[in-house]
């Protein structure tokens, strides 16, 4: 059961963070030094399917593109990062909303409810999605990525074999 550490009433939420913040490095030290071949999933695999699993998207096709639309709240457009894996057949969404440093200027939150953390999406592409024309749009915290689709393959013609008289 994985409990959320910035609900637990009556706690402070930075204090809260710390203990968050401790128990995810030690499982990443936990999972290096056992050389990751346990049964136990990684953190580091724990933190990417959690920031896979709370980034919403939808996903349009289009006649002429595919189109994916992401809510990434908070971020900045230099904060966004979108990717074709060297393979071409995966598109990479990420970005991270970290904390600002306010705790050295004696600012304590009273509540803080707004997402924090890395925000991940994979997409497999389809065989007619053309990855070298792809675009990003950011606008209002919603990344919208347009994958243009190649062309429809023209038929090919049968070929007519010519027969030798033997």
């Amino acid at each position: 059961m994985e409990v959320a550490f910035n609900t637990i009433p009556g706690f402070d939420h930075s204090f809260l963070d710390v203990i968050h913040e401790l128990i995810e490095e030690t499982t990443t030290e936990k999972s290096s030094a056992s050389g990751g071949g346990g049964h136990h999933p990684s953190g580091a695999y724990l933190r990417e399917a959690r920031a896979m699993a709370a980034t919403p998207a939808d996903v349009k096709e289009l006649p002429e593109a595919y189109v994916f639309v992401l809510d990434m709240p908070g971020l900045s457009a230099d904060q966004v990062r979108v990717d074709v894996e060297e393979d071409g057949r995966t598109l990479v969404v990420s970005g991270e909303r970290k904390r600002e440093k306010e705790r050295d200027q004696g600012i304590r939150y009273v509540r803080m409810e707004r997402r924090l953390g890395k925000y991940l999406k994979r997409f497999p592409m389809p065989d007619n999605a053309d990855v070298d024309k792809v675009s990003a749009r950011y606008k209002d915290g919603v990344l919208t990525v347009t994958v243009e689709k190649k062309p429809p393959e023209e038929p090919k013609k049968p070929r007519t074999v010519e027969v030798q008289v033997a």
